[in-house]
């Protein structure tokens, strides 16, 4: 049996806003490290063709202390709710402060240069939480901010997807663009966003119809029959081909050989790939090499990008942190990038919180900006048990109650593989992520002159929900 329903949806909000609090260490460039079920890979990260490896707090700093943070997220109406928009804003915000939190404890295990689908984990996740129920079910909602209860929050991340959706239908009409820059009608859509989830059992194990039903019907989420007790690879096998197809290839190989054994009964995936044009592409041309000073003080000259002339962006600035927003071609989705004060980059992260990034969002207005901004790829995996636990999720590796899954066994969580992919050039932005959860059973404008040649924040911005996706942070950039 399979039924495999994929969603189109419309990118959301890559939310890095959750960039907060933790130094890490720097990762080696041009090192090569293995995956492990618990610890965060290092990251690669790719200029060009050239290729290199890379606790919130409340307190807001001084600069922040005249500010009234706004609420946050402020969405635009939403239709055919099951729920009421309040609560979808308030289960928003709780993916917000995931987002946070994720990235936080990311930082300290891994590190450098990281990019993440918060969205990606959430769903999966949220998948997987149907099922569970007693302290397993109250440490996973507290873990993932899962501020609705089991009878709201997935009729929650069913109408953000339809939301997309619908967002991501019109962006497949979005043609080209409205600023400086060559519109190349070959370079494929201008906006493009899917995801998909589906499920991967155990041929003959008692899943309970209730909990399949709920997860077809919120997300679209097909059980695909499989033999997992007698051939394990080659389920491996079929779940890694359905993530890359899903992908477009950009993310290969989600679970390695020791994820998935002859006891694994089931596997929750969720996959999602966004590809996006600029509305004001940058001048091809007028890339050149520039100096970026890495966090550790290093400086390197790499590629970077300009307009061709001066744009009107969103854009805030306090106490000499930056904010600037730049949308793509289907006008409701766009990429923030947050620059913190010279020398600040590792103090602004630590306090880096939803009120902090709502009062920047707040001040930002036009200015005309004369913007540069590296070129940069992230290519980030991660094993992501030891990082659920140090956010409370316990219960769900040991003592597990998912009995809301399957009548009778003893399932618990063995593993959550998490792979992500961006890339930035003059055109755009391409990313993708893919999650798995592996159970086994045992005013006037102003004039800005802003240059990105130090460590930033970025994240693609859903601007009508707020929606955590992507969320990153760039500390160093390998020169041509």
């Amino acid at each position: 049996m399979q039924t495999d329903r994929r969603h189109a949806l419309s990118l959301t909000g890559a939310f890095l806003a959750g960039l907060a609090g933790c130094t890490g260490r720097d990762s080696d460039p041009g090192a090569t490290t293995g995956t492990t079920t618990d610890e965060p890979t290092a990251d690669t990260t790719t200029t060009g063709d050239d290729t290199d490896e890379t606790t919130t707090t409340d307190d807001d700093p001084a600069e922040f202390e005249d500010f009234d943070a706004p609420p946050f997220p402020e969405i635009d109406p939403v239709t055919d709710l099951e729920i009421g928009e309040e609560a979808l804003a308030d289960q928003i915000r709780g993916n917000v402060e995931f987002a946070l939190d994720l990235m936080a404890v990311l930082r300290e295990q891994a590190g450098g240069n990281l990019f993440v689908s918060p969205y990606s984990v959430s769903v999966a996740l949220a998948m997987t939480y149907a099922g569970a129920r007693g302290t397993t079910a109250e440490e996973m909602a507290d873990a993932l901010q899962f501020v609705l209860g089991q009878d709201d929050l997935h009729p929650a991340f069913g109408a953000l997807e339809a939301e997309f959706a619908r967002r991501n239908e019109d962006g497949q009409e979005a043609s080209g663009t409205t600023g400086p820059g060559d519109d190349d009608e070959d370079a494929g859509p201008a906006f493009e966003l899917s995801t998909a989830n589906a499920l991967w059992g155990e041929d003959g194990y008692p899943f309970r119809e209730d909990f399949l039903d709920l997860l077809d019907a919120y997300y679209g989420a097909g059980m695909n029959l499989v033999d997992f007790s007698g051939d394990p690879d080659a389920a491996r096998r079929e779940i890694n081909d359905w993530v890359a197809v899903r992908t477009n290839d950009r993310i290969e190989d989600l679970l390695p050989k020791p994820s998935i054994d002859a006891t694994t009964r089931l596997v929750l995936t969720n996959a999602v790939y966004f590809s996006a044009r600029w509305k004001f592409p940058f001048d091809e041309d007028a890339t050149e090499p520039r100096p970026f000073t890495a966090l550790d003080g290093t400086s390197s000259e790499v590629p970077t990008m300009t307009f061709s002339q001066s744009i009107k962006l969103q854009h805030a600035e306090i106490g000499g942190n930056h904010l600037v927003e730049l949308p793509y071609a289907n006008g409701e989705t766009s990429m923030v990038v947050v620059v913190p004060a010279e020398g600040e980059f590792e103090a602004f992260e630590e306090s880096f919180s939803v009120d902090r990034l709502a009062i920047m969002l707040e001040e930002a207005s036009i200015a005309l900006v004369d913007l540069s901004l590296p070129k940069f790829g992230i290519e980030s995996e991660f094993g992501l048990v030891e990082t659920m636990q140090k956010l409370g999720m316990e219960a769900a590796f040991s003592n597990a109650d998912f009995s809301g899954m399957a009548e009778g066994g003893d399932l618990f969580v063995d593993d959550i593989r998490h792979k992500s992919f961006v890339e930035v050039d003059e055109l755009g932005t391409e990313a993708a992520a893919a999650t798995a959860v592996v159970m086994n059973e045992s005013a006037p404008p102003r004039n800005v002159d802003l240059n990105v040649d130090r460590p930033f924040l970025f994240y693609i911005r859903d601007k009508p929900t707020e929606t955590p996706l992507f969320v990153g942070r760039v500390t160093e950039i390998s020169g041509e």
